[in-house]
């Protein structure tokens, strides 16, 4: 190829560029009048906002009486449940709460089981720590009591209240965690 051949090619290229350049914008302009003459036909239909409603707060003015989310009013009405006669959590209260109380079951996980003179015990993992725990030990903050072990889980009892404000039992499980490799 010459060097004028090429110079031919560079100069038919230089004006058939601004030629198809030319044809595009009459495109965009017929779109531009297009979309010019959308808006001015189309009216928004926008509801004004109401005002908004004047707050005026209101000071407490039972100072005097039990704070209504106090522990004293808590620990009160479940004193007066524990005194009926065949409530389920009259024992429950008065008895000694064992260390494993004081923390939900979800942050408990059961890691293993151990069998130590023909009685079972569960591998429980608590903050970074290992508890065994037997049947008839309690954990949970819900009155949980151990009712059995496996290898694989270790069943209690709960008492809870139910939508009624009723004093219920039922049952939970741990499930044997096992790690992923």
């Amino acid at each position: 190829m010459s060097a004028a051949s090429a110079y031919c090619q560079l100069i038919a290229v230089a004006v058939a560029l601004p030629l198809c350049l030319a044809g595009c914008g009459e495109e965009q302009g017929e779109l531009s009048q297009w979309i010019e003459q959308q808006k001015r036909e189309v009216k928004p239909n926008v509801q004004p906002l109401s005002k908004p409603k004047k707050f005026n707060p209101q000071a407490y003015a039972s100072l005097v009486g039990v704070e209504p989310f106090s522990n004293q009013k808590l620990t009160v009405a479940l004193k007066q449940e524990a005194r009926q006669p065949n409530s389920l959590l009259a024992v429950e209260i008065n008895r000694r709460k064992e260390p494993l109380e004081a923390y939900p079951l979800d942050s408990m996980s059961m890691v293993g089981s151990v069998v130590k003179g023909g009685r079972t015990y569960a591998l429980l993992r608590v903050d970074n720590l290992l508890y065994q725990v037997k049947l008839g030990d309690y954990l949970g903050q819900n009155y949980g009591k151990i009712a059995k072990i496996s290898e694989t889980d270790v069943s209690l009892r709960e008492i809870v209240q139910d939508a009624a404000g009723e004093w219920i039992e039922r049952t939970s499980a741990l499930q044997l965690q096992e790690k992923a490799r």
